[in-house]
């Protein structure tokens, strides 16, 4: 293993200059996030590793060791306490603990035990994602999501875990942006598999629900930690010059919301939590989706920079979920500039305390994410991370908006953007 160390001299501790921050409710929890492929390294044998690999897609560069999170998990679990965060949300790699159809590898179920031990050792909750975008090779060549019995095959899966590693878990999450998966992999092709077909979306989009209803059934059987499943939402806009033109571009956004977010929500009402994802808005004319303008401030990932997305999505999710209880899950900005994270988390949180000024039940926030890492078809250009890695040396250096988030959920209250 390469040496490593976390270097906290960036993002030393300071006295809050607020003399009223506005409070979160007592028991508000406070995370960051990880996805195992993105921060565990050398996972070969699930689809994506596969899809890295194969010629003519659009991922700029393989994921090779990434962060090595597999190894270092104690060090990073470690350094996410010190910075001042209550709960860790991560996910466990399928294809690692049941690499062949119905066989199971105790060795990694022990991994991924101590590593909720680790968590339980610095008093962080472990939040448990059952599926993160990856799904195992043997899955994918018998159908992947678009044959039914892959919501049985992932249940399965759903229990053997709970069962192995349920008396450890805080939370569970089913299914991550399951809405992704299939928009981006089943319609648009820039995922795995790969497919550019309306029906094939629509098709995964049923047998997500599927999957996450019964492994939903499946593990709340054995644990009785509170369980949902994340979306990712945009907060969508209606930009039309000519007013006679509002009713068809509410009629794309509505397409949007029908094949992108309507069937999880309504899976979602029996959850006990729902996971809130949110990164921008997307706004619509006549024609469908337009690109930001020109003169917008923009991110790394091309989204425009709009924090206020985030409690727009809030109150669409309490709605149509029919009121339970949110959780952001993630949310985050891929930038260069530090403070310009700071802002922009700054006013998401803004968002937030709005959503339960007005009695929203929001129980928690998750920033997206604990470090630069692995990001998809994008490879390693967007830093998301509130922690810098150095990819040569694996050396892990907290930004300035660790220590400032941190310092928020230790006092569970809203600081100034230069506290």
């Amino acid at each position: 293993m390469r040496p490593t160390s976390v270097n906290f001299m960036t993002s030393a501790n300071t006295a809050s200059t607020s003399s009223n921050p506005r409070s979160f409710p007592a028991g508000f929890t406070w995370g960051t996030a990880t996805a195992a492929h993105q921060v565990e390294g050398n996972n070969w044998n699930n689809d994506w590793w596969e899809w890295e690999h194969r010629v003519g897609t659009s991922v700029k560069e393989p994921s090779g060791d990434t962060c090595d999170h597999y190894n270092l998990y104690p060090q990073d679990i470690a350094m996410l306490a010190k910075l001042g965060f209550d709960n860790y949300r991560f996910s466990v790699e399928w294809s690692r603990i049941e690499p062949e159809d119905g066989e199971f590898s105790q060795a990694e179920i022990n991994h991924y035990r101590k590593v909720l031990e680790a968590c339980h050792e610095h008093n962080i909750t472990p939040v448990v994602t059952l599926h993160h975008f990856t799904t195992p090779r043997w899955v994918a060549a018998q159908g992947g999501w678009v044959n039914d019995t892959t919501a049985d095959l992932f249940a399965r899966f759903s229990e053997k875990v709970a069962k192995s590693l349920g008396d450890g878990v805080g939370k569970w999450c089913t299914i991550n942006e399951p809405n992704m998966v299939s928009t981006i992999g089943y319609l648009l092709g820039e995922f795995p598999p790969g497919t550019k077909s309306r029906e094939s979306r629509a098709k995964a989009n049923e047998v997500f629900c599927q999957a996450h209803i019964k492994a939903r059934d499946a593990v709340k059987s054995i644990s009785s930690a509170p369980l949902g499943i994340t979306l990712a939402m945009q907060e969508y806009t209606i930009n039309v010059d000519d007013e006679s033109h509002r009713e068809a571009a509410e009629g794309k956004r509505d397409m949007a919301w029908d094949g992108l977010e309507d069937c999880f929500l309504e899976a979602a009402k029996g959850d006990d939590y729902f996971g809130v994802q949110t990164y921008t808005r997307e706004r619509f004319n006549q024609d469908g989706r337009i690109q930001p303008d020109q003169d917008m401030r923009t991110t790394i990932m091309g989204y425009e920079f709009r924090p206020q997305a985030l409690e727009a999505c809030i109150r669409r999710a309490w709605d149509k979920t029919g009121h339970v209880p949110i959780i952001v899950t993630e949310n985050g900005i891929a930038t260069s500039d530090d403070a310009e994270r700071i802002e922009y988390v700054h006013g998401a949180l803004d968002g937030v305390l709005n959503c339960i000024q007005d009695g929203i039940d929001i129980r928690g926030y998750t920033y997206w994410s604990l470090m630069d890492n692995f990001e998809w078809m994008y490879g390693y250009g967007p830093t998301f991370g509130i922690v810098a890695v150095d990819w040569k040396t694996q050396v892990r250096t907290p930004r300035p908006s660790a220590s400032w988030l941190g310092r928020i959920a230790r006092g569970n209250a809203l600081l100034p953007r230069n506290a």
